[in-house]
């Protein structure tokens, strides 16, 4: 059973996806996958070529953009950026939880310009509290090139 939670028409995250949850993604209108998790997190689930393949024969995009412990990175944010931007519709990315799913697509946006508030309330009524994060991507979205 899929658990997704839109952020806006074009981001959703969700929790741990399994190879077989691909027809259901794709039925669900997506059209590209973003892995946020980095493979043998933990044990028993799904590596990320596992979910590659999957995807692709499903004839959905995938990006894998791992995050771990370290944290965020200005090369995720901008690889977050361009999986989304490349993607020709709505994009579903996850993690473990989708927390760093949502987190990412966050900074990514407020890096691209976009507004921090609007982002905070996405995020929570997608069930996700930014509030740790709002000085960052206040900072962010004060260096952004494009005000969206």
């Amino acid at each position: 059973m899929l658990f997704l939670r839109p952020l806006n028409d074009r981001v959703a995250v969700a929790p741990q996806i399994d190879p077989e949850d691909m027809a259901a993604i794709k039925a669900a209108g997506f059209v590209a996958v973003v892995n946020n998790r980095p493979d043998d997190e933990e044990p028993g689930q799904p590596g990320g070529e596992a979910i590659r393949a999957a995807a692709a024969a499903a004839g959905l995009g995938y990006q894998a953009i791992p995050v771990t412990h370290a944290g965020f990175s200005h090369p995720q944010l901008d690889a977050m950026a361009a999986a989304l931007a490349a993607a020709d519709g709505p994009v579903l990315a996850y993690c473990r939880s989708g927390t760093r799913s949502c987190n990412l697509w966050a900074l990514a946006a407020a890096k691209a310009g976009r507004d921090p508030a609007l982002l905070v309330a996405q995020a929570a009524a997608a069930g996700y509290d930014l509030s740790g994060l709002r000085p960052t991507l206040d900072a962010l979205s004060a260096s952004g090139v494009e005000a969206r």
